[in-house]
């Protein structure tokens, strides 16, 4: 091949707005957006369901410590094994960042949901209505705050159809929520207290805000008795403390959240597959 014509490939590849590299566990590392788009191009791990397609879909958000990898390794494959194609999205590789447990997230970093939808409904292996986007403690506010109504939120052409937060800090949210819901997190949590996701489920917030009853659309809040913050991670079976926190893995609660997590992804992404 002449090199014009390696050039015209490489060139073509770029503007498809992804490239992909298998790895040994299953996942696929592919690029959301092209370099030539974006300045800091989002990039993921891709996971597809076996059998035929399009399937549903979810989007993963990391916590503020990162750990992407780590998490489609333990919620990634779950959810994939569960018929689901999944995208565990890396925020921080292509911006320079470690973490942002004391510094706070940039605030581009609020459009990561929907630069990761727009990646998927053009997927052939998606079923472009049919996505959740699932997010870990930072990663679960900003997954509560994509479908929040807001900027946020009217950003974006494409839609969620639900969301799913483990143990976000749920004070800051404010406003109604466009798609169902689930909230789970532990009652022992320090870090992001259960007490702000009851008032957020209930219609209140610390800012003397009171959504209306019946408003927007509902809320499903699960607290784990004995809980802390992190309960689904094996690696906190030895529990740590981590800027005054305590994380502490809970067999029981983890299980239980797999289960209703599990429920909740079917009975919002699945239903018009059951002719509902």
């Amino acid at each position: 091949m002449s090199k014009l014509g390696i050039a015209v490939g490489l060139a073509a590849l770029l503007l498809a707005g992804s490239s992909a590299t298998a790895l040994d566990s299953g996942a696929t590392m592919v690029e959301l957006e092209s370099p030539l788009a974006r300045a800091q191009p989002l990039q993921g791990l891709l996971r597809r369901p076996d059998g035929a397609g399009p399937s549903p879909a979810v989007v993963l958000l990391h916590s503020c410590n990162g750990n992407w990898k780590r998490l489609d390794e333990r919620w990634g494959r779950t959810i994939a094994a569960w018929g689901y194609v999944t995208l565990t999205v890396d925020s921080f590789g292509p911006r320079g960042i470690d973490n942002t447990c004391t510094s706070g997230s940039p605030a581009d970093m609020a459009f990561d949901a929907y630069r990761a939808l727009d990646f998927l409904v053009q997927q052939r292996a998606v079923a472009p209505d049919r996505v959740a986007v699932l997010g870990f403690s930072q990663g679960g506010w900003l997954a509560l705050s994509s479908v929040e109504q807001g900027v946020v939120e009217h950003s974006s052409a494409n839609k969620f159809r639900a969301a799913a937060a483990f143990y976000p800090p749920c004070r800051t949210i404010r406003g109604n929520l466009t798609v169902p819901a689930l909230i789970m997190i532990g009652e022992l949590d320090d870090w992001t207290p259960a007490d702000g996701c009851r008032q957020l489920a209930e219609g209140g917030d610390d800012y003397g805000v009171s959504r209306q009853r019946g408003a927007g659309a509902p809320i499903k809040l699960i607290v784990y008795p004995g809980a802390h913050h992190a309960f689904d991670a094996p690696t906190l079976k030895t529990p740590r403390e981590l800027l005054g926190h305590h994380l502490e893995y809970n067999q029981a609660a983890a299980d239980q959240s797999a289960a209703a997590l599990r429920e909740f992804l079917d009975a919002t992404l699945r239903a018009r597959e059951s002719g509902n």
